[in-house]
């Protein structure tokens, strides 16, 4: 280990010297074992790490975290995965699993297109199932605690022997006070070592109070991952994984639409019309990625107009219609939502329905918080007020 790390540029080619360095005398809490990790890189691995040692510390279970430019594309706990899990996430063809390599499939599985050239954070120790799972996805890097030997030497063979590979001390406890510069000003604030637990959830304002255990477990996954994405964030989970993440949006609604939407879109791959498609057997797993999404949208001609088709299927797919996307989207229930800061309007609460939310953590505190509470209360969704507020910039 050293004091510091000399880096090829900053955020842009253009932003020179750039580096990251201890400003006392201790080394950096990092081992680079393989490549040359960017500045944006290593923002995004602090923050992963952080993020899955929190989830595990929460929950107890092996945590994975898939991390796109300083916020998650996905995050889950190692909860097994079905055998629809399985062909959706495209693992079905990996064997056994170890319950990291189901949280790491979880995590890039949600958002496959957001996850696309992700920088990977696992609690535990990267093992072979969860290497091999990453070997043959188009990814930046990856931080854990530790690698088994095989598993490093699988890792090391990606991007022609330059994949990132950093090893973190998980005992590593950094400085109360953290700083950063902007235009020239040193910004600097107490770390945010707020503990997620059930004890945020004690405050449930709706008349419907009873929120079981395991939804309470996704609830705190929930606002876990929002402590470490870019506000304004809002996020649903279901079953220990994050199915949508909003994140960065100037205005809450749009931030609950745009994960919303994704969350729609995860529960749509499961319907046996996108099970069903059959791909072309050169087709690549971006390309394949794309094709999906596009047959789900109102774009969905793109890929089925003759000329188009033939390209990524080897049979025409039937168009998967409003009707049956909808009659379908009504089957997914009891999904949990967090957010990062209160919901100003009940406009949220109805756009979190429509993608089966029936559990809400959220701080409170709005001149508003009756109608978002009669809101709930008119679809039965328990909702907490957490009281804290969880901004990420």
């Amino acid at each position: 280990m050293s004091n510091e790390m000399l880096l090829k540029y900053g955020c842009n080619p253009n932003q020179k010297p750039s580096r990251v360095y201890m400003e006392n005398s201790t080394d950096l809490p990092i081992t680079v074992l393989n490549g040359k990790p960017g500045y944006i890189n290593l923002l995004d691995a602090f923050n992963g790490w952080q993020l899955v040692r929190e989830i595990k510390q929460a929950t107890g279970m092996c945590a994975a975290t898939s991390f796109k430019h300083v916020s998650p594309a996905g995050a889950a706990v190692g909860e097994p995965l079905s055998d629809t899990l399985k062909k959706i996430y495209f693992v079905d063809d990996l064997g056994e699993l170890s319950s990291l390599a189901c949280a790491y499939a979880r995590a890039r599985g949600a958002d496959r297109m957001s996850s696309y050239g992700d920088f990977i954070a696992l609690s535990d120790i990267c093992d072979v199932p969860t290497a091999k799972m990453i070997q043959r996805e188009v990814s930046d890097g990856i931080i854990a605690p530790g690698y088994e030997p095989e598993a490093l030497e699988i890792l090391k063979s990606k991007r022609k022997g330059t994949y990132n590979i950093i090893k973190i001390d998980e005992n590593y406890v950094p400085d109360e006070i953290e700083r950063k510069q902007v235009f020239g000003v040193t910004f600097e604030q107490g770390r945010n070592e707020l503990k997620i637990d059930n004890h945020m959830l004690t405050n449930i304002v709706t008349d419907n109070k009873n929120i079981p255990e395991d939804k309470k477990r996704d609830l705190i996954i929930a606002l876990i991952i929002l402590k470490y994405t870019q506000s304004n964030s809002v996020c649903y989970v279901k079953n220990g994984q994050a199915i949508g993440i909003g994140a960065g949006q100037q205005s809450r609604i749009h931030c609950t639409r745009l994960a919303g939407n994704k969350a729609d879109i995860w529960w749509m791959r499961q319907h046996p019309k996108v099970m069903g498609l059959q791909f072309k057997d050169d087709i690549r797993r971006p390309d394949r990625d794309n094709a999906i999404d596009v047959y789900i949208s109102d774009e969905y001609m793109d890929v089925l107009a003759d000329g188009a088709w033939e390209n990524i299927f080897k049979v025409k797919p039937e168009i998967f219609t409003k009707e049956e996307q909808k009659e379908w989207l009504s089957q997914n229930t009891d999904v949990c939502l967090g957010s990062d800061a209160f919901f100003p309007f009940g406009d949220n609460i109805e756009r979190a329905y429509k993608s089966g939310v029936k559990y809400i953590a959220e701080p409170g505190g709005s001149i508003r918080d009756d109608h978002v509470i009669m809101t709930c209360n008119k679809y039965d969704i328990a909702m907490a007020f957490t009281g804290i507020r969880l901004f990420h910039h």
